[in-house]
């Protein structure tokens, strides 16, 4: 899968700043340009290893889930990781 369109990076730069000024968070040390750069850098790291995380799937799931089943499954499991209260918000109760 390729990289996202940079309008589509552009949003989310947009789209992760509002957030975080939402919640009162403070980026200590950056400027826009630095978080400009971690959305580039992210995607770009999506793109690479796109291919080593579909081969980690279990290979039922590998071969019957659609490419947004399994960026859906990778995002919920991160974001389960570092902030289940968001995850809940964005898909209910987890249980």
């Amino acid at each position: 899968m390729a990289t996202l369109p940079e309008l589509d990076r552009l949003r989310i730069w947009r789209g992760i700043q509002r957030y975080w000024s939402q919640l009162g968070e403070t980026l200590l040390n950056m400027t826009k340009a630095d978080i400009d750069a971690a959305v580039d850098a992210t995607d770009q790291w999506a793109d690479d290893n796109s291919i080593n995380y579909n081969l980690a799937l279990p290979v039922t799931f590998r071969a019957n889930a659609t490419q947004e089943q399994k960026a859906l499954l990778l995002a919920v499991v991160v974001l389960a990781r570092h902030n289940p209260d968001l995850l809940r918000k964005i898909v209910g109760e987890v249980d």
